[in-house]
């Protein structure tokens, strides 16, 4: 198990995930260097979130369930962690990684937070989407398959591009969000389009990974949480 580390000692553990074999990944994402630079986003943001003291934390698209049960253990299980997904297979394995990791995670099989948008409106202190970015064409979108958990439509935000605007509704009024963007999703258009939302943002980390080059861009109502 590694452990990313920090001058505050704040430390995020990498999820033991052990547990998941090639069969599982048949059907679910398998940990990349997406999933990776996330959980150094959350370490370059794990003074912040402990200071920040958060009641319920949500995580869209949990996948394999490693990020939210790292941020369930940095904030010693004080909040509130909510995953979603709407492959089953992902719920399944979600559930599997928190219960390896002794992580309560209340975990729900929907699109996006559809069942939840409204009672979660204004009372989200940590919202996590790392959501399908690739470049595809629209209609890898509906298949069932593996394909459905990178496949991102036009610019690879049509997925992005749903949750969104539901985000400022969401956030509680210390609210921060954290997303998964490449290059070609356009962030700098992303962060324009939030701005017009009333949110702030910034870059808390970009990496080139392959042919890919990757954000991780925070999303906030308060200019003093950067």
């Amino acid at each position: 198990m590694s452990i990313y580390r920090m001058e505050t000692k704040c430390e995020v553990e990498t999820p033991d995930f052990s547990h998941l074999k090639p069969a599982d990944f048949e059907h679910v994402y398998e940990p990349a260097e997406d999933t990776f630079l996330l959980l150094d986003g959350l370490q370059k943001e794990a003074a912040f979130i402990r200071q920040l003291q958060p009641s319920i934390c949500v995580e869209v698209g949990c996948g394999s369930g490693i990020i939210i049960s790292a941020l369930s253990k940095l904030i010693n299980q004080s909040a509130l962690c909510i995953a979603t997904d709407r492959n089953p297979y992902a719920t399944h394995c979600t559930k599997r990684t928190a219960q390896l990791n002794l992580c309560q995670v209340e975990v729900m099989n929907c699109d996006l937070l559809t069942p939840l948008e409204r009672r979660l409106q204004g009372s989200v202190d940590i919202l996590i989407f790392n959501p399908p970015y690739v470049v595809t064409p629209s209609n890898e979108m509906k298949s069932s398959g593996i394909e459905a958990s990178w496949a991102g439509g036009a610019d690879g935000r049509e997925v992005t591009d749903r949750l969104l605007p539901l985000v400022p509704n969401l956030l509680s009024q210390q609210g921060v969000m954290y997303l998964v963007a490449i290059r070609e999703n356009k962030p700098e258009e992303l962060m324009t389009w939030m701005s017009s939302l009333g949110l702030d943002s910034s870059v808390v980390l970009t990496r080139r990974a392959g042919p890919e080059h990757l954000y991780i861009l925070k999303f906030y109502r308060d200019s003093s949480v950067r």
